[in-house]
């Protein structure tokens, strides 16, 4: 066989349950509410944790664990001001 011997010992990581694997994710989901699927795949890497990507976006769908995304309103229209208010151009274009 020509690979490293390093390469033949290793051992892969333990692969951890589907109820283990959920557990981390929700601890994780409900201290950082807006992390989705990559920063939490980020955050059990840091933690050890191995798991596959796909793995962990199913989980997190399947358990409603994805974060909601708030859009902010932005006003365009300030009416509240002190300025002159000038007529309507239209009508003298009409």
């Amino acid at each position: 066989m020509k690979i490293a011997r390093s390469t033949y010992y290793r051992e892969p990581p333990p692969s951890l349950s589907e109820a283990e694997l959920l557990d981390a994710i929700k601890a994780i989901c409900h201290e950082f509410e807006a992390y989705r699927w990559r920063r939490v795949r980020a955050a059990l890497r840091h933690q050890g944790i191995v798991a596959n990507h796909k793995r962990i976006r199913r989980l997190m769908r399947e358990h409603d664990l994805q974060p909601r995304r708030r859009r902010r309103y932005i006003a365009t229209t300030d009416s509240a001001h002190n300025l002159p208010i000038f007529p309507g151009l239209d009508k003298a274009l009409m």
